[in-house]
């Protein structure tokens, strides 16, 4: 294929991603940072978790893109009496065969949303700990593997903590990104009002044909193969070191960290910060995309201190310090 047509190729996917995301935009309406940021998840072969307050459209979200994409999607409802085999599946005793045979659960779909993770006890959440980390899930003596395109979209409610089970930082790390979303201002929720109106009306709402896994694996592909200079890398790599050894940069830094972020951090960063890229329709990964993404990638793998706790400094205010002492390049 010659540069010409396989520039052209690349431009028609860009343009097909772009359009799927004006078209989402259209369905959950003022929360535009959670819509881009389940494109770059998905297109960086992540896992998301999206906490807010309830009715904000976070199951809806990925309802919709479920919609559009070429895969089976499935929903699980976190509750306090779920068991681990309610979402990898059991052996099934079959008396006229006289063995056992396995019932695959839910966890074996394209898209699988984990609403209100946690309302579920730890042992429930750890089920789905190799899935996203390993791609695979054991059940007895088997592992079985999972579908190439896999991704989890996990919710959980900030304002109840009563009756909920704090997400361990293990089963943290396994989320590429971690995102905040707040209720949508006095335009947008005019406009929720006009959508729902509509539906009501049963209106048809702009046709758009779904993307296939082929594209999506195209765009993952192309996104891989955008530029990234060394320096960018560089930048990447001493916004991460910068959690660990914050003392080289500050003493009031150092003692608002207990812990700082993960290699999977590094390897999320780059992914995403070439998937922002990738969407804005660049050819070329900037320090610019890198601070666009850094916050979600970072807020949930970094662990602060007691005396960050006790003065109410949140992740993300940590996170801008670090920003603003490490040079760009």
């Amino acid at each position: 294929m010659s540069d010409t047509l396989q520039n052209a190729s690349e431009n028609a996917l860009i343009n097909r991603f772009q359009a799927l995301q004006t078209h989402i935009n259209e369905h959950i309406i003022g929360q535009p940072h959670l819509t881009q940021r389940l494109l770059i998840t998905l297109l960086s072969g992540g896992h998301l978790l999206v906490e807010g307050p309830p009715g904000l459209a976070k199951t809806k979200a990925i309802k919709v893109l479920s919609s559009l994409l070429e895969g089976q999607f499935h929903r699980i409802q976190f509750t306090p009496d779920l068991l681990p085999s309610d979402i990898t599946g059991t052996d099934i005793y079959r008396p006229e065969t006289g063995e056992f045979e396995f019932q695959a659960g839910p966890i074996f779909n394209n898209l699988v949303l984990a609403d209100e993770i946690n309302r579920a006890p730890a042992k429930v959440q750890a089920a789905l700990l190799e899935a996203m980390g390993e791609g695979q899930v054991s059940v007895g003596k088997r592992t079985l593997p999972m579908e190439k395109f896999f991704m989890v979209m996990a919710t959980q409610n900030p304002l109840e903590q009563e009756g909920t089970y704090p997400l361990p930082e293990a089963q943290l790390d396994r989320f590429m990104m971690h995102v905040n979303i707040d209720y949508p201002d006095a335009e947008s929720e005019r406009k929720i009002l006009d959508l729902v109106e509509d539906e009501a009306r049963a209106v048809l709402p702009t046709l758009f044909e779904p993307l296939t896994q082929t594209d999506l694996f195209a765009a993952r592909q192309a996104i891989l193969d955008i530029h990234m200079a060394e320096e960018i890398k560089t930048y990447i790599v001493e916004l991460v070191i910068a959690t660990r050894e914050p003392q080289k940069y500050s003493g009031d830094l150092a003692n608002l960290i207990s812990v700082g972020v993960s290699p999977r951090a590094t390897i999320a960063l780059s992914r995403c910060a070439r998937a922002h890229a990738w969407l804005q329709g660049k050819d070329f990964v900037s320090p610019d995309d890198v601070q666009a993404v850094v916050h979600d990638v970072f807020r949930h793998r970094l662990l602060l201190s007691f005396e960050a706790e006790a003065q109410n400094i949140s992740a993300d205010q940590v996170i801008n310090q670090i920003l603003s002492f490490v040079p760009t390049v």
